[in-house]
């Protein structure tokens, strides 16, 4: 395998499987000594649509009601 004049390097479709590579993958390169290796970038994880809903809502409620009297309200009469 070489390095191109750009200085890009194909990895092999199986290692990039393997490891579960896909297209837009973030990594990173760690030097030890004269061994370089390819990691996966730590991304941190995204908030998720509900979480996101919920800390928007959290703390806006203005009704003081009790948890039975929330499922009063829920239950047909």
């Amino acid at each position: 395998m070489r390095i191109t004049a750009k200085g890009q390097v194909t990895i092999p479709v199986e290692v990039r499987e393997q490891l579960g590579l896909l297209p837009d993958t973030e990594v990173d390169f760690v030097v030890d000594g004269e061994t370089v290796r390819i990691v996966r970038k730590a991304v941190p994880r995204r908030e998720s649509r509900g979480a996101k809903v919920v800390r928007r809502l959290r703390g806006t409620g203005t009704v003081r009601m009790g948890t039975d009297e929330i499922m009063g309200l829920t239950r047909s009469r």
